[in-house]
Parts: C-alpha cells; structure tokens; sequence
C-alpha cells in the first residue's frame, strides 16, 4: 500500500420523493458510472461544508443540515488513489436540478431502479448503510489492488 496521505472527500446522496439522485460521471474516476455528487474537501472547510458546497455546485440543490451516515477509507498502491470519504444523506433537498451539468448527467431513481445500474462496487457496499434507517455512521476501509479492482472491505 501507499504511505500518501490520502485526498479528503465527501459524497452527498439525495432522497426526495422517494426517489435518489445520482449523477453519471463524465471523468475519472469511474467515467459512465453512476454514483452520488460530491468532491474535495477545500482547506478551511468542515466535511459537513464541503458536502453541502459540492451539492449545491454539482446539482443546484441546497440543504440547510445533512445527515453523516459513512467514513471510508480507500487505499491501494497508487498514491493518487488514497481517500478518506465522508458520506451524508440530505433528505428533501430544496430547489431545482441546475441545466449545466458539468460534471454529468443528473438523474433521480427509484430504489428499484438502483439495481440496474452501473455503480461502483465499493458504493453498492455502503450505499444501503446510508440510504438505510439504521441510526449511526458506518467506519469500513475499502482495499483495492494495482488495478483498482476492489479485493477487501473491512467493516466496524
């Protein structure tokens, strides 16, 4: 593994109407997958603040509070692949999706529709444990090997 310190993150997953928002992402990493907004933290910021920051560049949306539910550690033997991400779930976020999607394609699923897409593995492991009712936020490191392929999840 890498001894860098790894890039600090978040994620932001929206619930609104019984539907999750998700964008399909545009760059590396994981171009044509979808997953949930989010980005780096900026030096200042809490991840709480960075988290709603993202939201509300990458989708147009606001939220005054937002729910910590997951911290993931991501390591591998790349150095550029070293991440600490903090994962919150907004519940009924206010305003409307923005038409200038840079970083990809927004959409809202139904959770049935979840199935069907093409998700990272790592976020089909947490992604129920933040979309879920269970109180509490889930520690879990993700370990991947030199071809970013997912190999171990260690869980509290």
């Amino acid at each position: 593994m890498s001894t860098a310190a790894p890039t600090l993150v978040t994620l932001v997953y929206c619930r609104r109407d019984d539907k999750i928002l998700l964008l399909k992402r545009r760059k590396a990493p994981y171009p044509g997958y979808w997953v949930a907004p989010g980005g780096k933290i900026e030096p200042g910021e809490s991840p709480r603040e960075g988290a709603l920051r993202e939201l509300q560049e990458e989708t147009g949306l606001t939220a005054s509070t937002a729910e910590l539910r997951a911290i993931i550690t991501e390591t591998s033997p790349h150095p550029d692949w070293q991440w600490l991400i903090f994962i919150y779930r907004v519940d009924a976020p206010v305003g409307e999706l923005q038409s200038d999607q840079r970083e990809g394609e927004l959409r809202w699923f139904s959770p049935t529709e979840l199935d069907t897409l093409r998700i990272p593995e790592g976020d089909r492991i947490f992604m129920p444990r933040v979309l879920g009712a269970q109180p509490g936020v889930w520690e879990a490191r993700f370990v991947y090997d030199a071809a970013l392929q997912l190999v171990d999840c260690i869980a509290d």
